[in-house]
């Protein structure tokens, strides 16, 4: 003949050697559990959460059960309580899971495997959770990317654009230079004073001067284009040479 009374002891005092402070005996009035039997507690929090502060928690479960007359070869009363964050639709999903699986454990303790039960529902809850809020925090990011706009470059887009930029860049740099070195021409002679202001004159009188010559040096009439077409048309090419 089974010993109830003793297997039920020897399970509390399991518990109590594994749970420590986490399981405690309270009165059959807190318990919701309709009995006048010893009524005990544990308290469950997420199985990835190491905190030792039970403050710092987002959840904490209640588990509380109560051991009935031919305990284990029937099922224990068990009542589930939020201590923190758990709502009441998700206690009673929890409660109905508790309840089959000790239907399915008969004849052996089983509190210690409900405890691991729930620890695990209540930690793939609070993950999933946290899933969620990882994915709208993940959309909400993805909003706020700034998806840029307009054509898209191509090799026939970029040369034609290249092109159209050399020839701007081409007139930015003929409107740079002076007048006189894109008007002046082999058609058109540069003027005697432009001639003149070039240095050609200035050092041509200077040579002969260094040579002795008695002769005077003759006035030179810079609008005669005839008596300097040769040197206009050298001073031309030297000049555009040099810009």
């Amino acid at each position: 003949m089974t010993d109830y009374k003793q297997e039920q002891d020897m399970e509390i005092e399991a518990l109590e050697a594994i749970l420590m402070d986490e399981f405690k005996e309270i009165h059959s009035s807190e318990s919701g559990i309709n009995t006048s039997n010893r009524c005990f507690m544990i308290t469950i929090s997420p199985e990835d959460d190491d905190a030792d502060d039970s403050n710092n928690l987002p959840v904490l479960l209640g588990l509380i059960f109560s051991h009935t007359e031919n305990y284990p070869d029937e099922p224990p009363l068990i009542n589930v309580t939020s201590l923190k964050g758990i709502q009441t639709s998700d206690l009673k999903i929890l409660k109905e899971k508790l309840e089959q699986e000790a239907t399915e454990n008969l004849g052996m303790a089983m509190m210690y495997t409900l405890v691991a039960t729930a620890k695990e529902w209540l930690s793939e809850k609070f993950s999933q959770d946290d899933g969620d809020e990882d994915a709208e925090e993940d959309k909400a990011a993805k909003d706020e990317i700034i998806i840029p706009h307009g054509e898209p470059v191509t090799v026939d887009t970029f040369l034609a654009w290249r092109e159209r930029f050399e020839a701007e860049l081409a007139l930015e740099r003929a409107k740079l230079m002076p007048d006189s070195a894109l008007s002046a021409t082999k058609e058109k002679k540069l003027t005697g004073r432009q001639w003149f202001e070039s240095g050609r004159a200035s050092s041509k009188s200077a040579a002969l001067v260094a040579e002795g010559s008695d002769e005077e040096v003759e006035d030179i009439d810079f609008d005669d284009d005839e008596d300097f077409e040769d040197d206009e048309e050298d001073m031309l090419e030297h000049y555009l040479a040099e810009k």
